[in-house]
């Protein structure tokens, strides 16, 4: 384990993971925290996790005394970049903030390997997810990727379709600059997508908004169709507006995606 300095809250240590047994470590949380068995398809492979260990790539973990608690792993891509791949904090270290101290640690580890920017996918439907990238972490959603990964076998994204946001991240000289997104005003923002799923007209107007629901996975438990005609709403909705010239500005603590036209803010 190598230590890499970067902002943590207290009692959090982030760690570069190299040695094989740390790996093993980090293999075991991703399974728990992804609800997969020892017989099922890993979130992300050991021996993948190995190699990019070994051969240049990021692995880190953030520990709370000396338990893993959270793991993220990614590999260099074009451009000088980082794609991070994975990242997943164990449920009962959440909201201590562990997660941001890991993407600091990312960053700080990404400047020090002079690359440009972080690159990542994730789950548009995903409120929490979307209010961290988005306007805790600062990063910008660059295109919605419709059903990007296929088919998936793990225990978070059974059943569903893998649309994804992929996003970037630049990174700084020092790797450890704040970038949260100052609050965005959309007046008289259309909704293209309202609270109850359905999708609207109102595209062509200078602001637009798009709802999620407030948590995507406890619906895929409950109830599965629901969950699916979100997914395929905002795949319309979100995906459309995006692929129409629509670019996203800002997300806000209630849920809501905003949107508005090339570089006007």
């Amino acid at each position: 384990m190598v230590e890499l300095l970067a902002p943590a809250p207290a009692g959090v240590r982030l760690l570069s993971l190299h040695a094989t047994s740390d790996l093993q470590r980090a293999d075991r949380l991703l399974r728990r925290i992804w609800g997969t068995g020892p017989g099922d398809d890993a979130p992300l492979a050991l021996d993948m996790m190995c190699a990019l260990a070994h051969t240049g790539g990021y692995v880190g973990g953030a520990f709370l005394d000396d338990e893993l608690v959270g793991v993220a792993a990614g590999f260099l891509a074009a451009g000088g970049t980082l794609h991070s791949h994975i990242a997943g904090v164990a449920r009962e270290a959440q909201g201590r903030g562990v997660g941001l101290a890991l993407k600091r640690h990312q960053r700080a580890w990404a400047a020090e390997h002079d690359l440009t920017a972080i690159t990542w996918t994730f789950d548009p439907l995903v409120r929490r997810n979307a209010y961290f990238n988005l306007t805790r972490l600062g990063a910008t959603a660059v295109e919605y990727l419709p059903d990007f990964y296929g088919p998936l076998s793990d225990g978070i994204n059974d059943g569903d379709v893998s649309d994804r946001l992929f996003v970037t991240w630049p990174v700084p000289a020092s790797g450890t600059a704040s970038a949260a997104a100052p609050p965005v005003t959309a007046p008289a923002a259309v909704a293209i997508l309202d609270e109850a799923g359905a999708v609207r007209a109102g595209r062509g107007a200078p602001w637009l908004r798009c709802a999620t629901p407030p948590d995507v996975e406890r619906l895929r438990v409950d109830d599965p169709g629901a969950a699916r005609r979100w997914r395929a709403a905002l795949g319309d909705a979100l995906g459309g507006a995006l692929a129409d010239g629509y670019r996203i500005a800002g997300f806000t603590r209630s849920g809501w995606y905003l949107l508005t036209r090339g570089g006007a803010a």
